[in-house]
């Protein structure tokens, strides 16, 4: 358990707090898209916004324009920044940066992966599958087989999500990554058995609630949640389908509640007041 924690702790230092603070590209986008989005902003990879060989004028005009996954600023005729597809991403040799497709397909990095999801959806020549219009990033490292989730570990996997949800809550406290409204919840949760658990959950799905805050989850919301730990936590990918009880796509606060093991009457929309006092 405690080797689960840690884990959980790492990647909430690294998608944490920042997962909040990306601005959503112009333009159509579907919930792929978004999932894109959200991949940058676990990675905040250089190769995919990066333009090699130009000078300070492109870097000026660029400079705050921001272009989302496979893409990156280029200046037009009328010195005016737009987006294009990627033209090269930069090799890479470290085998820790290979990526698990939706099609459990390898690719060397995600740069790669949106370069080619952008090329495609612009239907260029480059473009080496139709299917790829669609592609993104199902987990970190090289596809493989991944372990099967048993009836058991299913069910004992709310009380152990639970568990590391207080504790990264309360590190997070600690190291002061999380204050204000939830860093109350966190100290109410420390006084009182009753609210350890509560509190916890409700606040991550307050923090999952991101872009738009409607009070549901989508599957792009889950994503800096899942991604990272599919490798590590065979069960997440299951459980999380599950708590979609009703199928529709979005997990509501109830759902969310129901799922992680608290009673109807301890879930408690707080997100409202934790946003209102922010």
């Amino acid at each position: 358990m405690r080797v689960f924690i840690v884990l959980i702790f790492c990647v909430y230092y690294s998608i944490g707090v920042n997962a909040k603070t990306g601005h959503l590209v112009e333009g159509e986008r579907d919930e792929l898209d978004l999932i894109a989005e959200d991949d940058v902003l676990l990675n905040n990879n250089p190769h995919l916004n990066s333009v090699d060989g130009l000078g300070d004028s492109h870097e000026d005009v660029c400079a705050h324009h921001h272009c989302g996954a496979g893409k990156e600023c280029v200046v037009n005729e009328l010195n005016k920044p737009t987006c294009a597809c990627v033209k090269k991403c930069l090799p890479e040799k470290d085998e820790r940066r290979k990526v698990c497709s939706n099609h459990n397909e390898t690719w060397d990095s995600y740069c790669e992966v949106y370069r080619m999801r952008c090329l495609c959806k612009e239907d260029s020549e480059e473009c080496s599958r139709r299917k790829y219009r669609h592609v993104h990033v199902e987990y970190y490292g090289a596809c493989r087989e991944l372990q099967e989730c048993s009836e058991e570990e299913l069910a004992d996997f709310p009380r152990r999500m639970r568990e590391w949800l207080f504790n990264v809550m309360q590190d997070l406290v600690q190291h002061h990554e999380l204050k204000g409204y939830y860093a109350k919840l966190e100290k109410e949760a420390e006084k009182s058995i009753s609210r350890k658990w509560v509190n916890a959950v409700i606040w991550k799905f307050c923090d999952l609630d991101t872009h738009p805050e409607d009070r549901a989850v989508s599957r792009h919301e889950l994503f800096p949640l899942r991604a990272p730990l599919v490798v590590m936590e065979h069960c997440i990918s299951t459980f999380l389908n599950q708590c979609d009880a009703n199928n529709d796509k979005m997990i509501t606060l109830t759902e969310w509640g129901v799922c992680l093991g608290l009673e109807e009457n301890e879930i408690l929309d707080k997100c409202a007041a934790v946003r209102r006092k922010h």
